[in-house]
Order: C-alpha cells, then sequence, then structure tokens
C-alpha cells in the first residue's frame, strides 16, 4: 500500500500533467491561428505526451493499491502576444512541473518508498529533456531575431517532429 502522502502527491501531480496537456494545447490552437503548423505541431504532441505522462501517473497509483481522484482541471491561458513568449512560457511551466516531480522523489526517498523512487526516476529523465528542447527552440528563436525566413525553416523543422515513443 502507498504512503497516504505520496498518493497525494502524485495525484497532484496528475492533475499538474493533466493541465499541463490543456496548455500545451491551447499553445497549439494559438499557433494554428498563426498559420504555424510546425509551432501548432510540436505542441499537439506535448499536449499528447503529457497525457501519456498523466496515465502512467494513473496507471502506478493503481499497480500499488493507491487510489486516483479526479478533480476540476483549471482553465489554461489562451490569448498570447509572440511565439517567444509561448516557448518562455512553456519552459517556465516545465520548470514549475521539474519542482514538483522532485519533490515527490525527495518525498518518496524519506519515507522509504523505493518503488515510487523508481518510478518516478523516468520522470526526472524527461523534464531534463522538456527543459533542454525547450531552451534550445527558445535559442533558435532568438536567434532568428524576427527574421520570416529563418521563423519559416523552425516552423518546418517543428512540423518534423514524431511523437515519442513509451
Amino acid at each position: 500500500m502507498i504512503n497516504d502522502r505520496i498518493q497525494e502527491m502524485i495525484n497532484e501531480q496528475f492533475h499538474k500533467e493533466l493541465y499541463s496537456a490543456h496548455l500545451y494545447l491551447a499553445m497549439s490552437s494559438y499557433f494554428l491561428t498563426q498559420d504555424l503548423d510546425g509551432f501548432a505541431h510540436f505542441f499537439r504532441l506535448q499536449a499528447d505526451e503529457e497525457m501519456m505522462h498523466a496515465m502512467k501517473q494513473f496507471d502506478y497509483l493503481h499497480e500499488v493499491d493507491g487510489q486516483v481522484t479526479i478533480g476540476t482541471i483549471p482553465a489554461p491561458e489562451t490569448s498570447f502576444n509572440s511565439i517567444i513568449e509561448v516557448f518562455e512560457l512553456a519552459l517556465e511551466h516545465e520548470k514549475l512541473v521539474t519542482r514538483s516531480i522532485n519533490s515527490i522523489v525527495k518525498a518518496a526517498l524519506d519515507c522509504s518508498d523505493f518503488a515510487t523512487h523508481g518510478f518516478m526516476q523516468w520522470f526526472v529523465q524527461e523534464q531534463i529533456e522538456e527543459e533542454s528542447t525547450l531552451r534550445t527552440i527558445i535559442a533558435k528563436i532568438k536567434l532568428a531575431d524576427g527574421n520570416k525566413s529563418t521563423l519559416y525553416l523552425l516552423n518546418e523543422e517543428l512540423l518534423q517532429r514524431q511523437p515519442e515513443e513509451e
């Protein structure tokens, strides 16, 4: 049986992952309205990944005889002003998720829940990748400095992104 506090923290993380999916769908929609299909594609895949993350946590809680609580997911921001704003907001959001995951890992160690500690290591590695990817794209956007040809090429690059394998 999973520790009550750890169960609560994973449930909170489950809801954060669902919120992330909603946020990234809002960002995808923004880019579709700007006719930037590659940027939209990037965030659509991000949303799909976040749903997969949530379902991993859902399944884990049931595997360890825990219980998932289904709660309200707040509506994300849907208005954005620029490409760079969206990516910087996404990076800040991922940093928040990283802090939350790290808190679960620490709490799991504190209560000798080695199963949860092991389970969460996948998420720790995923967050390293998520933040790195966003920082790289932000650097490319800044390098483009508003040059439409360069942004077009970045849009085309993002359009080639493939879904993540589980």
